[in-house]
């Protein structure tokens, strides 16, 4: 009895000292220590031969190349829609510019923000009425019949 005993004490005691001298750090199963990782590897589009030689576009240093991989513009394209031109999205722009534009709108922001702002002290003071609250607004829209997926924290 003694004998077993011991001896599953002398165990327990080879596997505590084995499993203080182990590897310490996070142990993630299955985790590959070696080789590329093939998610981070993007092929090129294949190289297009121009129709003439002679009239080839200025190289531009840092710029794009046509092989370049642009998967948001391939996913619009894959998807059926249009890749936009220019930075932004002109259709944007021209809704949003529908009955003009005034050149000076920043300007005429600042001014007004610092006129509302002086003798209000912090800015939070400043726009306090102007918060919403997002609970009320979620039994608002409630009210309304609109879906909101899940209520916000309070």
């Amino acid at each position: 009895m003694v004998s077993n005993v011991l001896r599953t004490g002398v165990c327990l005691l080879a596997l505590g000292a084995l499993v203080a001298c182990g590897q310490s750090g996070p142990r993630t199963p299955n985790r590959v220590k070696t080789g590329p990782d093939e998610f981070s590897i993007v092929p090129g589009k294949p190289l297009q031969e121009p129709a003439n030689y002679t009239d080839l576009p200025a190289p531009t240093p840092g710029g794009a190349n046509l092989t370049d991989a642009t998967p948001k513009a391939d996913a619009i394209v894959a998807l059926g829609g249009r890749v936009p031109t220019g930075g932004v999205d002109g259709g944007i722009v021209s809704y949003a510019s529908r009955y003009g534009v005034d050149p000076a709108i920043r300007a005429d922001l600042s001014k007004a923000d610092e006129g509302r702002r002086t003798g209000r002290g912090s800015y939070e003071r400043a726009y306090k009425r102007f918060a919403l609250d997002a609970y009320e607004e979620w039994l608002r829209l409630r009210a309304m019949g609109v879906t909101v997926p899940s209520a916000p924290a309070e």
